[in-house]
């Protein structure tokens, strides 16, 4: 295993110190806990929480502020945050308006952020929580009950985050959430598997003419393996499920995500979105708005997952105000 760190204990810390450091002007450390937050504390809005485990980078710290979150709690690589993390988090954040936790449904997150929302409530911090579940390749897997929470995620972060932003209450801002996860869908594919490095080794092993289809963010195998084709090919096979979803029609309009899953090159990325486009349109459905990137990676794998967003005026409306963060920046 080749990795660039100085010990396996020490890669969240160290890689929190860093954001830190590359990033003052966004955000701030709490002291002693992996937990990221704005760095000129809560203007005054519903604060926004998510997070998970590490080696999804740039989520979640890397979307933490204006627009977008007011705290990110890390884990251990692909370890769901305590309770306890979570729960100071919701503290550090609270502004007096309440906090919406943003959860990806994987088992221990969902347990963990609930816990840490019980413990807040009984603080009194008025706090509630959405659960994403976008990902249409597997309805449970090994990790979760139901659909796993993946790239979209980014997307609820973004809607959710300027609807906060604009002064709106708790209860709207979760039903804004709500919509995109609705109306939301994903399906990931890999060239390769991700080496998390505590194991030494990759998580599932490819022959040099494989792919995997159907995979999740932490190192999980997907639906099934075959042998690589062009990418168009590929992209055609995650778009098919994703439109047997049947929510998306001749005449709406929709974000497009094409992420990628960490060890991608952009050039790839936006071979991709040239056919993603093409096959969206060529359905009759309007393209207002296309991301390109590694938003919700997993560490190393090469691969890309494909996320639509049917939109109507409100979400169009948030999608398109204002963010500044590490990761996303749009004016």
């Amino acid at each position: 295993m080749k990795k660039l760190i100085n010990g396996v204990e020490n890669i969240v810390d160290e890689m929190l110190d860093g954001m830190t450091a590359a990033y003052p002007q966004y955000v701030k450390r709490l002291e002693g806990l992996n937990v990221l937050v704005r760095a000129g504390g809560n203007p005054g809005k519903v604060a926004l929480v998510s997070g998970g485990g590490s080696g999804h980078e740039p989520s979640h710290g890397g979307f933490v502020g204006r627009g977008m979150l007011d705290g990110a709690v890390a884990g251990e690589v692909f370890t769901s945050p305590t309770p306890d993390q979570v729960y100071e988090a919701v503290k550090a954040v609270n502004g007096g308006k309440g906090v919406l936790l943003i959860i990806k449904n994987y088992t221990g997150d969902v347990m963990n952020f609930e816990m840490a929302e019980e413990m807040a409530a009984d603080e009194g911090i008025t706090v509630d929580h959405v659960i994403v579940a976008d990902d249409v390749a597997v309805e449970n897997s090994t990790w979760t009950t139901g659909r796993r929470g993946i790239a979209g995620t980014v997307l609820v972060h973004k809607i959710a985050g300027a609807c906060a932003e604009s002064g709106a209450e708790l209860a709207d801002v979760k039903r804004v959430a709500e919509k995109v996860i609705a109306n939301v869908r994903s399906m990931g594919m890999a060239v390769n598997a991700c080496t998390v490095p505590a194991a030494g080794k990759p998580s599932f092993e490819l022959a040099h003419d494989e792919i995997e289809i159907g995979i999740g963010i932490h190192g999980e195998p997907g639906t099934h393996r075959e042998k690589i084709s062009t990418v168009n090919n590929i992209a055609d096979k995650l778009l098919e499920k994703i439109f047997a979803e049947g929510i998306y029609a001749a005449g709406d309009e929709v974000a497009v995500l094409v992420n990628g899953m960490g060890g991608t090159p952009l050039m790839e990325l936006l071979v991709a979105n040239k056919h993603v486009k093409a096959v969206v349109e060529s359905r009759g459905l309007k393209v207002a708005r296309t991301i390109v990137g590694n938003y919700m990676t997993s560490l190393d794998m090469e691969g890309f997952s494909v996320t639509l967003l049917k939109l109507d005026d409100e979400l169009k409306k948030y999608l398109a105000a204002p963010a500044d963060t590490p990761a996303f920046v749009q004016f």
